[in-house]
């Protein structure tokens, strides 16, 4: 990147000062704010369903994932293989806040999600004026990449991993004698859950990743396909990370998609690099 983004232009044609910068971007920041409070206050004002049809989706034992997985199990003749016991738990609130402080977190937590397109919009805009025209020809669509992995990311998270784990740490039993009983809090199920869904929506955002860090020249195709197996391992640390279950099969239902994604790190970094080799070409000549 040419220009840096602390030397804009300003709309009066003039170069911006660092003072410019903070209070262009103390905007953008209140503007994404009243974004996720907008949606937030929405969400609270529909609490009930929310939490009932959304947030408790994965401890309901007709929930879509449930469901799915068990007709794709006996369609392709594997019996109940696919099908996932039933999920016999009820969370606890044990303070008197914990109910209206969690649907504060939910309302907040779903608001920002709602709103990361226009965030993310709202980031753009400030980098936007520090682009050239030829730099900016490349950044076509940035926002629905970002936007469309994140969103993939999250729905992956929510639709497959938090029922995975949740199933199989629900059923988990420690000895035999059944003296201990699955008991958990309505804070550690958020907790869990909201993990899983933006842990999952940042980790899909490895694609966008490599084509801007390719594009600004700190990494080439070739050095990520001779890192893949040390990539292996960091992906594997993050499926551990990302998971909160120890299930093997939780984890590689994480590190799966993740290594997928590395692979298509791969190429599209292949085509980026293509980009700025064929654009140094030209300016050559």
């Amino acid at each position: 990147m040419a220009t840096s983004i602390f030397k804009k232009i300003g709309d009066d044609g003039e170069e911006m000062t660092f003072v410019d910068h903070l209070e262009a971007l103390r905007w953008h920041i209140v503007r994404s704010l009243l974004a996720v409070i907008f949606l937030a206050i929405f969400i609270f004002i529909k609490m009930d369903w929310v939490f009932e049809r959304v947030i408790a989706g994965p401890l309901q034992n007709d929930f879509i994932s449930y469901r799915l997985l068990c007709q794709f199990s006996h369609y392709i003749r594997l019996g109940d293989a696919l099908c996932m016991p039933a999920i016999n738990i009820k969370l606890q609130a044990i303070e008197f806040s914990s109910q209206f402080m969690s649907s504060i977190t939910i309302a907040f937590v779903g608001g920002f999600i709602a709103a990361f397109p226009y965030i993310f919009l709202e980031l753009w805009r400030f980098i936007q004026p520090a682009l050239k025209p030829s730099e900016l020809k490349s950044t076509r669509g940035s926002i629905f990449y970002v936007s469309f992995f994140f969103f993939m990311g999250a729905s992956f998270g929510y639709f497959l991993l938090a029922p995975f784990t949740f199933n199989f740490l629900s059923n988990y039993s420690l000895g035999t004698t059944h003296l201990l009983e699955t008991k958990p809090t309505l804070n550690d199920y958020l907790d869990n859950l909201v993990n899983i869904i933006l842990g999952c929506g940042i980790a899909f955002e490895l694609p966008v990743l490599a084509y801007v860090l390719t594009k600004i020249g700190l990494i080439t195709p070739e050095f990520l396909a001779a890192s893949r197996k040390y990539a292996i391992v960091v992906i594997l640390v993050i499926a551990a990370v990302i998971t909160p279950s120890p299930d093997w099969s939780s984890q590689m239902l994480v590190f799966v998609p993740l290594f997928l994604l590395y692979q298509l790190s791969i190429v599209v970094s292949k085509r980026a690099y293509k980009e700025m080799i064929k654009k140094d070409n030209e300016e050559w000549s």
